[in-house]
């Protein structure tokens, strides 16, 4: 166990090396000048040159890419060309808390709604039951999230007046205050995932329930809510866990249109706005954070393999 998860750890500080180094070159490589762009009509030649210079962006791009790199080495990941030159990792320390946020209010519905729900369709199999939740999968996976999001503000927030309709609050202002403003966007990125895991979780206990083993357990006068908990269950959740664990990771990555419905200024709205304003630092340190869950999460589901299931072993 020990040796997986440092190989594990070696692999993922690889791919974090390479997708950082992808992502510098391509931004240099698309066309376009950030700092006249940044200046606009306010600045000729000399100017744009000689904030090029004060920025180090008319070294050679190898020399930028290794300065960046001993930089980020040392936890620096330089500051914002735009505006003030925030640094990155403050822009990227007020982003995270509200896109994380959201995403865990958003995965914590997506299980609780999608597990329910897919286990009762697999019990119910060819019934109205399982009917309606192919229904709602069905449905779920096709309303665009901002359509489903705009209704939410209409229905909750403009005539019933339940909820905020935008913006975010910090948990230091309230609990409820926070959790309000969180839980219509919530909603709307959450249900999306509910019907894939409910889908998921169907189609796998279908598998499983039509083994010899589960026949063999049934016939031995086993509940049915035995055969479900402590034999189907468990044997189904492998390609379970991985379909939760790559949805966690995009929720993190993945919220940018409802963050613009709710002006939520998470990780997605920071990362879209660096890379229209080619802003090269904040784009770096964005995929940076967003690549660490990604493959964060990717460890996780391995570690998770040997827990369900002890016949995987991690070695």
């Amino acid at each position: 166990m020990g040796i997986f998860l440092l190989r594990r750890l070696f692999g993922a500080v690889l791919v974090m090396f390479a997708v950082a180094t992808l992502v510098f070159f391509m931004l240099r490589i698309v066309p376009g000048d950030p700092i006249a762009a940044m200046l606009a009509d306010a600045g000729g030649p000399d100017e744009i040159a000689a904030m090029k210079r004060k920025m180090g962006l008319d070294q050679p791009v190898i020399v930028q890419y290794f300065k960046w790199f001993a930089n980020m080495a040392q936890g620096d990941l330089g500051s914002s060309i735009y505006g003030s030159r925030q640094p990155v990792t403050q822009i990227l320390l007020e982003a995270l808390p509200r896109t994380l946020s959201l995403a865990l209010i958003g995965f914590v519905i997506a299980i609780a709604i999608g597990v329910p729900a897919g286990i009762i369709s697999a019990m119910k199999r060819n019934t109205p039951t399982d009917t309606a939740v192919s229904l709602f999968a069905f449905l779920g996976l096709s309303m665009p999230d901002f359509w489903l999001a705009i209704l939410l503000i209409i229905v909750f927030a403009a005539n019933l007046q339940w909820l905020p309709a935008i913006g975010y609050v910090p948990m230091s202002e309230g609990l409820w205050a926070w959790f309000s403003h969180l839980i219509l966007p919530s909603i709307a990125v959450g249900t999306a995932f509910s019907a894939i895991i409910a889908r998921m979780i169907r189609s796998s206990l279908l598998e499983v329930l039509r083994a010899d083993y589960m026949r063999t357990a049934a016939s031995k006068g086993l509940p049915v809510r035995a055969l479900m908990l402590n034999h189907a269950f468990p044997n189904a959740m492998i390609p379970v866990i991985t379909v939760i664990g790559i949805a966690f990771a995009l929720l993190i990555s993945g919220a940018v249109v409802v963050e613009n419905v709710f002006a939520i200024k998470g990780l997605g709205r920071v990362l879209i706005g660096g890379i229209l304003n080619r802003d090269y630092p904040v784009v770096q340190g964005a995929v940076l954070v967003v690549s660490a869950f990604f493959v964060f999460s990717n460890l996780l589901v391995d570690i998770l393999y040997g827990v369900i299931d002890p016949r995987i072993r991690l070695s």
